[in-house]
């Protein structure tokens, strides 16, 4: 469909039809104290030629690199079928399955997908995605805010263990909504500090007792959380657990309705791992589940299969509690749309694997984490900085050096050799947050080294 602006013209004439003066009336009713104001960092319009040219000179900053890094984007193998069908018309182009009618194949789809991800998950409900991970946790917290209702004090004990950008993203969606997020600090052997969470003088009330709290199994440390304590507190104190996964990890890890005596109640991530590229950070998409009693508090839709007259089966939309249904103001979330396209990707690689599939890739992303680990510390000035059990990351160090020099000097060599640390922990300024996938190969990783080794003389 092409795009075609409006005039001035248009816009001064549709403002005097409905008897407007301006285009900022129309957004009265928002406070003054939370508009942005100008767009100060909006570049000023060019023309397509320059913007080709712009997007081919920014394509090129990524040389292609041998990719040790993760941090919440990996570096996975999708096979080639999984795109061939995505982007067949009936899929690309698909983007809302409002008309069920007209949508069986678009909400079978969903429906799929949904089943997969409570399978996984093992909870008993998935919404059909949201924007990343990072909005998923947002979303969740908000949900747990709606769903703990006994719970008064709006607030949320969220790990220091928990992706920082996932935090900043939450922050910035919560904090007009007098929803306060406490950090859990950091144990020495990188996970969450357990006992000073469990210390009995933690709380002086009951006012004082957060409405949930937000894990993250594997940590983004790539450490594995003691989520059975953790969890068996949370309950203690009637406290929502929500759980922020990597899915790749579930089929080798137990799922979160195992975590204690009692599972988690909501479950985020982002689906990256499963068919999405990584694509110079983006886009991918989130995915949020949880247990049935808390479903109608789940933002975005839910796709329910029945039968019609006849019998035969059938997919509708079911649940949708958003403002384009209801009122605005008993909407659970104003997500619109949700990330669709790359939904069809993951669930054609989900179908594609299997199971047993899955479970081989994460093992092989296991093994080979473990191998790239050994062959680095044996190196002169390179340690590991937690000895704890991980999935597919670790952090690497190197003795008080700058990790952030380091990783461009490995750049140079083509390696992207992981994430520095110091930016977000700058007390880990020397430490590289690393990864391998199932794509590593024992000489990929004897590149590595022979390149770090260069790079540390």
């Amino acid at each position: 469909m092409p795009f075609i602006p409006h005039t001035q013209l248009d816009v001064n004439a549709m403002l005097a039809e409905i008897g407007v003066a301006e285009l900022d009336t129309l957004f009265d009713e928002i406070p003054a104290d939370i508009r942005n104001g100008s767009l100060r960092h909006v570049p000023q319009a060019i023309n397509e030629m320059d913007l080709l040219a712009l997007f081919r000179q920014r394509a090129e900053m990524d040389p292609p690199c041998l990719c040790f890094a993760g941090a919440g984007a990996y570096d996975h193998h999708i096979p080639s079928a999984v795109w061939d069908v995505t982007q067949r018309g009936e899929f690309l182009t698909a983007y809302t399955p409002y008309q069920a009618e007209a949508s069986q194949g678009t909400l079978q789809l969903i429906y799929e997908y949904q089943t997969m991800m409570a399978r996984l998950t093992g909870m008993d409900v998935s919404n059909a995605s949201v924007y990343d991970g990072a909005s998923g946790m947002a979303e969740s917290i908000l949900m747990a805010i709606r769903a703990n209702k006994k719970n008064k004090s709006r607030r949320v004990l969220v790990c220091k263990t928990v992706h920082p950008l996932y935090r900043e993203v939450a922050q910035s969606i919560v904090r007009n909504q007098d929803i306060q997020l406490d950090e859990i600090p950091i144990a020495a052997d990188g996970r969450v500090d357990v006992e000073g969470l469990c210390a009995d003088d933690l709380f002086t009330g009951v006012e004082d007792v957060p409405a949930a709290i937000v894990i993250q199994q594997p940590n983004f440390f790539g450490q594995l959380e003691d989520v059975d304590r953790l969890c068996d507190w949370a309950k203690e104190w009637e406290i929502l657990v929500i759980a922020v996964v990597n899915p790749l990890s579930l089929v080798i890890l137990k799922s979160p309705d195992q975590w204690g005596n009692m599972g988690a109640d909501i479950v985020c991530g982002d689906g990256q791992p499963f068919g999405i590229p990584m694509a110079s950070g983006g886009p991918s998409f989130g995915f949020m589940c949880c247990r049935q009693a808390l479903v109608r508090q789940m933002p975005g839709r839910i796709v329910g299969r029945t039968v019609d007259l006849d019998g035969k089966p059938g997919f509708v939309l079911t649940l949708q509690a958003r403002e384009q249904h209801i009122r605005r103001a008993k909407a659970t979330s104003n997500i619109c749309t949700n990330q669709g396209l790359l939904v069809t990707a993951a669930t054609i690689h989900m179908s594609l694997l299997g199971s047993n599939g899955l479970a081989q890739v994460a093992a092989s992303c296991h093994q080979n984490t473990l191998a790239l680990v050994k062959v680095l510390t044996d190196l002169e000035g390179v340690s590991q900085k937690f000895s704890g059990e991980f999935f597919h990351e670790s952090i690497i160090c190197f003795e008080g050096r700058d990790a952030g020099e380091i990783a461009r000097q490995l750049i140079q060599r083509g390696i992207l050799g992981g994430v520095p640390l110091g930016e977000h922990y700058p007390e880990m300024s020397d430490c590289l947050l690393l990864c391998a996938t199932e794509k590593r190969t024992s000489a990929d990783i004897q590149v590595y080294a022979a390149a770090l080794e260069e790079a540390l003389k």
